[in-house]
């Protein structure tokens, strides 16, 4: 098979408000362009899987996303990400891990425990023993530093209860982040992976959508589409939007029409402000849809000499 490879990311969908200054959004554009180039490259040499792992790995140290370096912290002040990848082929391999507190490459975990292990999804404990075992662990002060402390604290502060609703925290401070990559290989394969610190605030031990397998953050399935998700995470997974998309697909509706269908059943369901999703078929197509006020976004295809970026919703995308 002779295709061109393909790479679409996505770095969050939430509000315009998360930006500090234009330099800040900036940056955070900057940051999608290099993970596809890095996507890109990887193409050379490998195949799918590589090409969204590489993509999330750069956008995991960047810092400039809640995920990596740049995860949110949780109600205790904790670091706990999740991350999910899976890979298109016949076997629709799976790896996932969730509540991840030491690492900085939680796409690089997820994918040892769909290599190095029997296992689709490993949390907690099991992550960490994990992360030391392949050379992952990080100590806290690699994720968790001065200016994440104060906005903590300044968070904490303004909080009506420890037991307010999550979500309700999410909208009022804002959608920070998310991070997720999906590729089609030079061999027609596809592959998707989605990384997180999670919403902001979160009760400690809160799973997302992210890690979790089936198709609600994340799906891949060659010869359909390879999608990821973003956004408030118990609404993606009421609405297995990913895996949503992938069934709209197989039925014949067209990729662009499939992605928006399944943002705008979750606007119907629960609401605008609460996900975004981009996604490549098996022919190439690139398509992106969400109902928040931004969603950064950013693809390329091999021998364009550039890459697409996007944030607003009506930025030109793909």
């Amino acid at each position: 098979m002779n295709t061109k490879a393909v790479i679409a990311i996505h770095g969050g969908a939430g509000s315009a408000s998360s930006f500090i200054n234009e330099e800040h959004r900036q940056r955070y554009l900057n940051g999608l362009i290099d993970a596809v180039n890095t996507g890109l490259e990887a193409a050379k040499r490998g195949d799918a899987l590589d090409m969204v792992t590489e993509a999330v790995t750069t956008m995991e140290y960047d810092g400039s996303y809640d995920a990596g370096r740049g995860s949110v912290l949780n109600l205790y002040g904790e670091v706990e990400q999740d991350a999910g990848i899976m890979w298109g082929g016949k076997d629709l391999s799976v790896g996932a891990v969730a509540s991840v507190k030491h690492v900085i490459n939680t796409i690089r975990l997820a994918r040892l425990v769909m290599e190095k292990t029997d296992h689709v999804l490993i949390t907690g404990n099991g992550t960490e023993e994990l992360a030391k075992q392949f050379g992952l662990w990080v100590p806290s002060t690699e994720l968790i530093n001065e200016a994440k402390i104060n906005r903590y604290k300044s968070l904490i502060r303004n909080l009506r209860s420890r037991y307010e609703k999550n979500i309700e925290l999410a909208k009022r401070f804002g959608l920070t982040g998310t991070v997720g990559a999906v590729a089609l290989d030079r061999n027609g394969n596809l592959a998707a992976a989605t990384s997180t610190g999670g919403t902001i605030l979160k009760w400690p031990g809160r799973v997302g959508d992210s890690p979790l397998p089936g198709g609600a953050g994340y799906w891949a399935e060659n010869g359909v589409c390879a999608v990821s998700a973003t956004g408030i995470g118990e609404f993606i997974i009421r609405a297995m939007a990913s895996f949503r998309v992938a069934t709209l697909v197989k039925s014949g509706t067209r990729l662009d029409d499939a992605v928006r269908q399944a943002v705008d059943y979750v606007t119907r369901m629960f609401g605008p402000g609460n996900i975004g999703l981009i996604a490549v078929d098996g022919a190439g197509n690139v398509a992106s849809a969400f109902n928040t006020e931004v969603m950064g976004r950013a693809w390329s295809r091999e021998g364009m000499n550039k890459v697409v970026v996007a944030h607003y919703p009506n930025d030109p995308f793909p």
